[in-house]
């Protein structure tokens, strides 16, 4: 997903990704379209034109959705200032927590190489929703809503839903039970605290209108994190990476997990992050498990089949193993070796 560049080009982008958000098609579309709305973006530094952050900027000061383009355009052009105000001060930190389901047979994998625990690190951990697969219960479905296979479901703890697919015959490596996780950390331009209310609201605008689903997953996922926060660094993943690596490693086998975060990186710095995740694997020091768009990773993408229009790409260890639903609602597994 394109998050900077020309405006139509990116929202034409945005837009190829929202066909179960309605609204936000036609909010992108919409944008795309009109000549004034974007001159206005244009305004905004590159970086603050993404349309989630423009569209739950306008929603967070009173544009109720699902809303037709109109009450958007309204919104931006009559803005007198809190929009602009709040597009320069906040960022799309979105945590989704239903990517967990698609990172679990990932994480899965690298637990039954050892009796040791995993110790999980995040880059752009926000507030660190995503660092607790074990805590919720993950129930799969095939693509006729079937269940196929579930895991930690028989007790107290919240579910995630994901139905699941295979490509050429590759099975999904699904657990039989849920990976041991001893420590879980994470590192972020700009962390959330999970305890603070006006960031927990920020991130429940940042959710798509329709999706009530995703909206009652964050909550869940709020109420997991703050009985057991994780520990979060504030900082340049370049600089923090390796030695947060290092502390993690004291706890158990080393996992590093990032989604939908590289794509906001410069090109030069997202290539970098590259090196430095292939060098820490190289050297022993952890494994990589990344989930972004085919084109963020290219090297990683490149050695797995083509990936349908608007998926992510699972990697692990730098090579791709699977194809993701941005939301985590599906996966279709490629990888034929495991």
């Amino acid at each position: 997903m394109l998050v900077e560049g020309d405006v139509v080009a990116v929202y034409e982008d945005f837009a190829r990704y929202t066909d179960d958000s309605p609204c936000f098609t036609e909010w992108a579309l919409g944008v795309v379209g009109d000549a004034e709305v974007r001159a206005w973006l244009e305004t905004l530094p590159a970086p603050r034109r993404q349309p989630n952050l423009v569209f739950a900027a306008a929603r967070w000061h009173g544009v109720t959705t699902p809303a037709p383009y109109a009450a958007l355009r309204a919104a931006l052009l009559g803005d007198d200032g809190s929009v602009r105000a709040t597009i320069l001060s906040r960022r799309t930190q979105t945590n989704e927590a239903g990517r967990m389901a698609t990172l679990l047979p990932a994480l899965a994998t690298l637990a039954a190489l050892g009796p040791e625990p995993l110790a999980l690190v995040e880059v752009g951990a926000s507030a660190g929703l995503c660092l607790y697969p074990d805590r919720w219960g993950h129930r799969y479905l095939d693509h006729d809503g079937r269940v196929v296979h579930e895991v930690g479901t028989d007790g107290a703890r919240p579910v995630l839903e994901c139905r699941v697919g295979s490509h050429d015959g590759a099975r999904a490596p699904l657990p039989r039970e849920l990976p041991t996780i001893a420590w879980r950390g994470g590192v972020d331009l700009h962390p959330l605290d999970v305890t603070d209310p006006d960031a927990t609201a920020w991130l429940e605008t940042l959710v798509w209108p329709e999706h009530d689903d995703r909206r009652r997953v964050l909550a869940a996922a709020v109420d997991v994190a703050r009985s057991d926060p994780p520990h979060l660094v504030a900082g340049d993943l370049l600089e923090e990476l390796p030695a947060l690596v290092e502390r993690a490693a004291a706890h158990g086998r080393v996992v590093v997990q990032h989604s939908a975060v590289l794509s906001y990186l410069p090109e030069p710095a997202r290539r970098e992050a590259e090196e430095l995740l292939r060098g820490l694997v190289a050297d022993g020091a952890c494994h990589w498990v990344s989930n972004e768009g085919p084109d963020v990773l290219p090297a990683v993408t490149g050695t797995g089949p083509t990936a349908p229009p608007g998926s992510f790409v699972l990697g692990l260890d730098g090579r791709a193993v699977a194809w993701t639903h941005g939301h985590g609602r599906t996966l279709t597994w490629t990888d034929l070796s495991s």
